[in-house]
C-alpha cells in the first residue's frame, strides 16, 4: 500500500501528471475517503478491484495481487455487496478463481453477494475520451449480478455495454490489446523490411492511411511499453495451453515487438560507426523514458531496455524526459531509481529519440551537430546526421 498516494488523494491532489488536481477538487465530494484500512470494506456496498496483473520471469500471469486482494475482501465480505474485478486477466479469473476464494466461508455468488468483471479502458492523456464517455463493458456471474454492476456503472459512464458473462468481458479486453499488439508487430516488421529496401515506412503508412476504408494506421517504435500491450496478450497465451491450443499469432507478435530494442541498438551502432566511434565509451542521450508521448507513465517502457542494452555494450547512457525528472523505483529496473533527467545538448556522441513528446518536436536537432537516431518520426528535417530506426 502506498501511503503517499493515499495522503495525496485525501488532500484532493493528483499524483498522475495528466490528471489535474483541479479536476479532483471539482468532482470529488465529501463521500470520498481514501484509506489503506481494509476494515472499511464492511461500510461500502460496492468493491472495485484495480490491481496490477504483471507477468513473471517466465512470461506467465502473476496473479498474487488479484488473489491476495480477493482473500482480504473475503474476510470482510457481507451479504448484498457487489465485487467487481477491473484488472485485465485471463477468462475464468472472476467466475472461477475469485469466486472460489469469496465463497470459501459459505456465501454464494449470485445469491448472497454479486460478482462481475468490468475491464478498465483508458488512453492516458487522450483529450477526447475519458472515464465518462468510454463505453463500459460489464459481465456478471448471474443476471442479478449483471444488473447490480450495470446499475453502479450507469451512475458513472454514459454507456454501459452488458455482455453474457465475465469470461466474455475478460476475453473482449484481451482482444482489444491483442489487436494492437499484432498490428504494431506488423508495422515493426515492415519497418525493418522497408529499411533494407531504402523505403521510409512512415511515408508508406501515411500514404496507406489515405484509404478511407479497410485500413487503420498503426505506427512502429523501439518496442512496446505500458502495462497493457506488452503483457495482456500473454494472459490468453497462458490460458490457451489448458485447452491444448497454441496461440502462434500472439506469440509471434510478442517475439517481434520484444526484439525491437535490439534493432534500435543496431541502428545506434551504425550511426556511431559512421562517426568512427565505437559504442563502448560513447555518451548517449535517450529522449523519453515514458512509454507514451506526453505522459509520466514509464511502466514497461522500452527506454529501460535500450538503456540496459547500451550500457551492457559499454556506453555512458543518460536520459531526458520532461515528464519524469527522476526515475522512480520499479520492480524490474530498480537499479535506475534516482537517476535524474539530463539537459539536451551537444555534449553527447549520439541522441536516441525513444518517446515522441511534443517538446522534442520543437528542438533544432540539426543545430546540435550530434547524430540522431529517431525511432518515432519526430524529426522532420533531413540530413546525414539523422538516422531512422
Amino acid at each position: 500500500m502506498d501511503e503517499k498516494k493515499v495522503a495525496s488523494l485525501r488532500r484532493r491532489e493528483s499524483y498522475i501528471r495528466h490528471i489535474d488536481s483541479s479536476l479532483l477538487k471539482k468532482e470529488i465530494n465529501g463521500n470520498f475517503t481514501p484509506t489503506s484500512d481494509f476494515k472499511s470494506l464492511t461500510e461500502v456496498d460496492c468493491i472495485l478491484i484495480c490491481v496490477p496483473t504483471p507477468l513473471d520471469r517466465n512470461r506467465e500471469p502473476d496473479m498474487r495481487y488479484v488473489f491476495n486482494t480477493t482473500r482480504v475482501i473475503a474476510k470482510y465480505l457481507r451479504p448484498g455487496q457487489l465485487v467487481v474485478l477491473e484488472s485485465t486477466t485471463y477468462p475464468g479469473t472472476t467466475d472461477c478463481d475469485m469466486r472460489k476464494i469469496l465463497e470459501a466461508d459459505g456465501m454464494k455468488a449470485g445469491r448472497d453477494f454479486h460478482l462481475a468483471f468490468s475491464p478498465e479502458r483508458e488512453d492516458p492523456n487522450n483529450k477526447n475520451f475519458g472515464v465518462r464517455n468510454i463505453p463500459k463493458l460489464v459481465g456478471g456471474y448471474t443476471p442479478t449480478c449483471l444488473e447490480a454492476a450495470k446499475t453502479l456503472y450507469e451512475t458513472i459512464v454514459e454507456r454501459v455495454v452488458p455482455v453474457s458473462s465475465p469470461r466474455v468481458a475478460e476475453a473482449a479486453k484481451l482482444l482489444e490489446n491483442i489487436y494492437r499488439s499484432v498490428n504494431i508487430a506488423l508495422v515493426n516488421e515492415l519497418k525493418i523490411c522497408f529499411d533494407r529496401m531504402g523505403i521510409d515506412v512512415w511515408e508508406v503508412i501515411e500514404a496507406a492511411a489515405t484509404k478511407p476504408f479497410g485500413f487503420q494506421a498503426f505506427y512502429p517504435g523501439p518496442g512496446l511499453g505500458g502495462h497493457c500491450i506488452p503483457i495482456d496478450p500473454f494472459y490468453l497465451t497462458w490460458k490457451a495451453r489448458e485447452y491444448e491450443f497454441n496461440t502462434r499469432f500472439i506469440e509471434l507478435a510478442g517475439e517481434i515487438n520484444t526484439s525491437m530494442p535490439d534493432y534500435v541498438v543496431s541502428k545506434v551502432m551504425e550511426a556511431l560507426n559512421g562517426q568512427g566511434k565505437p559504442v563502448r565509451g560513447s555518451r548517449i542521450l535517450i529522449l523519453g523514458l515514458a512509454y507514451k508521448a506526453n505522459v509520466d507513465d514509464d511502466r514497461e517502457s522500452p527506454s529501460y531496455r535500450l538503456m540496459e542494452k547500451l550500457e551492457h555494450l559499454g556506453a555512458q547512457v543518460s536520459y531526458n524526459d520532461p515528464y519524469i525528472p527522476v526515475v522512480r523505483l520499479t520492480r524490474e529496473y530498480a537499479k535506475y531509481a534516482g537517476r535524474k533527467s539530463a539537459e539536451i545538448s551537444k555534449d553527447y556522441d549520439l541522441i536516441l529519440i525513444a518517446t515522441p513528446h511534443d517538446e522534442y518536436r520543437k528542438v533544432d536537432f540539426a543545430a546540435l551537430g550530434v547524430p540522431v537516431v529517431d525511432t518515432r518520426n519526430v524529426v522532420k528535417a533531413r540530413g546525414e546526421w539523422l538516422h531512422r530506426a
